[in-house]
């Protein structure tokens, strides 16, 4: 499993479309799952998970990201998981590493 977390300053529209394009744009194999958005008074949530095919390790890995906002506050959390293999012992060649990083290379470009 990799996590990435950030706060940033900016406006959640703008900064959920900027993390939807860069994700489906990393890549041929990368699908987003499902989603979901959801507002509470001034809060406004957006959660995405996506699913990937790597060719190194002939698995899947997964991308959950949650995005929260209130005002011009917004808190990013990214989780990668499921690109190990093995029943017992989960020995992984990076896929959770490398799905997290789309997200902190694309808030990165944001700031």
């Amino acid at each position: 499993m990799a996590k990435y977390e950030k706060i940033i300053i900016g406006q959640f529209e703008e900064v959920v479309n900027h993390l939807e394009n860069d994700i489906a744009n990393s890549g041929i194999s990368m699908k987003l799952v499902d989603e979901s958005n959801y507002t509470v008074g001034d809060s406004k949530i957006a959660v995405r998970v996506y699913d990937k095919y790597f060719m190194r390790n002939g698995n899947r890995a997964s991308l959950s990201l949650t995005v929260v906002g209130n005002d011009s506050n917004i808190f990013i959390s990214a989780i990668g998981a499921g690109g190990g293999q093995g029943i017992f012992i989960n020995f992984s060649l990076g896929a959770e590493d490398d799905m997290v990083a789309i997200v902190q290379k694309s808030i990165e470009q944001m700031e």
